[in-house]
């Protein structure tokens, strides 16, 4: 068997056809090294139904073996760590991505052969909880290599001082934003700010609300645009009727990959001012902006996350402090000012985070 020929059992905590990002993450890898070679059998939970996914998995290169969802998760859990023991005995690497994969992965090292990885994207070695810290701490040390997705990431475990870490970002794929709607979608407002993302608070489209009582002093007429499960809306709501700027923003809810191709090119500038929860929720990386810059839509991101990783700040776009008005003002303002520039850089930036791109340094570092 050749080198490019090895078994990879991918074990994920999300999956498509239902968005998130570590789904998305999990997709493309997967289809990605199967393309390269590599034999890949992907774990990972229903989530939707089974008529969908059965439907998204018949057209994938690489082979899904979905965890049928019951009332009892402790049943769910056993039968997880069963099918990862079965197809792992035949792999030369088991990679985890997620909470639970984290556990299982630790839980399997003594009694498999392969060598298990651990795709780190943020929330899931950021927890409050003391319990939760230590138990995943526990599990990564077991890890023979570590991949972060951002360098924001691999501070958060810096202190176990692993082993074998390395930063790779995350990718994006042309294809998934290649279809042709014929519906063009006309969005108000001048300038239009975007936010693609679940409503919550972790992706801070709050945050942004709260910047626009002072943001719309200067551009009267400016608009945000929110795309994403509604999950935290009212609240957003709330938010925006006590700051007399409601008219001021649209929610648009979960919308297909064709409207969102054409939410990036119609609006001015993508915004992420993400923050960190209580609860240690924070953004790992950021792939909508990259996706935006495909496009030609510069972004602006907040610092103190893994989006820093995903602007290249001066030229894909702008790096702010999420509570500072002034610096939010400051960045459209320098945007607009700048657009044909921006839009270029935007371009160039998304180019190297294609996963064509990506996955040969996931090959180079699975295979050192």
């Amino acid at each position: 068997m050749s080198k490019r020929k090895k078994h990879i059992v991918l074990l994920t905590s999300e999956f498509p056809p239902l968005p998130g990002g570590i789904g998305n993450h999990a997709y493309n890898l997967a289809e990605y090294l199967q393309k390269s070679g590599y034999k890949v059998s992907v774990i990972a939970d229903q989530r939707d139904t089974v008529e969908n996914e059965a439907k998204f998995d018949s057209e994938l290169q690489s082979k899904v073996y979905r965890i049928t969802l019951k009332n009892s998760r402790y049943l769910m859990y056993l039968k997880r760590i069963w099918l990862c023991f079965k197809l792992s005995k035949s792999a030369s690497f088991l990679i985890c991505s997620g909470k639970f994969p984290l556990w299982i992965g630790a839980i399997l090292k003594p009694i498999i052969s392969a060598k298990i990885i651990a795709v780190i994207h943020g929330t899931e070695v950021n927890f409050t909880n003391p319990r939760l810290k230590k138990s995943v701490n526990s599990s990564l040390i077991r890890f023979d290599k570590i991949i972060a997705v951002s360098n924001f990431t691999k501070t958060l475990v810096e202190e176990l001082k692993l082993k074998s870490v390395t930063v790779i970002p995350n990718g994006f794929s042309v294809s998934t934003l290649k279809y042709v709607d014929n519906n063009s979608i006309e969005l108000k407002g001048s300038p239009k700010l975007l936010t693609v993302g679940n409503v919550t608070e972790r992706k801070g489209q709050a945050n942004v609300i709260k910047h626009l009582p002072i943001l719309k002093e200067k551009y009267p007429n400016v608009h945000y645009h929110c795309v994403g499960f509604k999950t935290e809306v009212d609240a957003c709501r709330d938010i925006a009727k006590s700051l007399g700027v409601l008219e001021h923003v649209t929610f648009h809810g979960h919308v297909t990959h064709q409207q969102l191709k054409g939410f990036y090119e119609n609006a001015d500038i993508c915004v992420m001012l993400s923050k960190t929860t209580q609860t240690g929720d924070v953004e790992g990386f950021g792939i909508a902006l990259i996706e935006a810059n495909h496009f030609g839509l510069p972004t602006i991101g907040a610092k103190g996350c893994g989006i820093e990783d995903a602007v290249s700040h001066g030229k894909s776009g702008l790096l702010v402090n999420a509570r500072e008005s002034e610096k939010l003002i400051d960045a459209v303002t320098t945007i607009l000012d700048n657009k044909s520039a921006f839009e270029r850089e935007a371009k160039s930036w998304s180019e190297l985070h294609q996963w064509q791109h990506i996955i040969k340094r996931y090959i180079d570092f699975i295979d050192s």
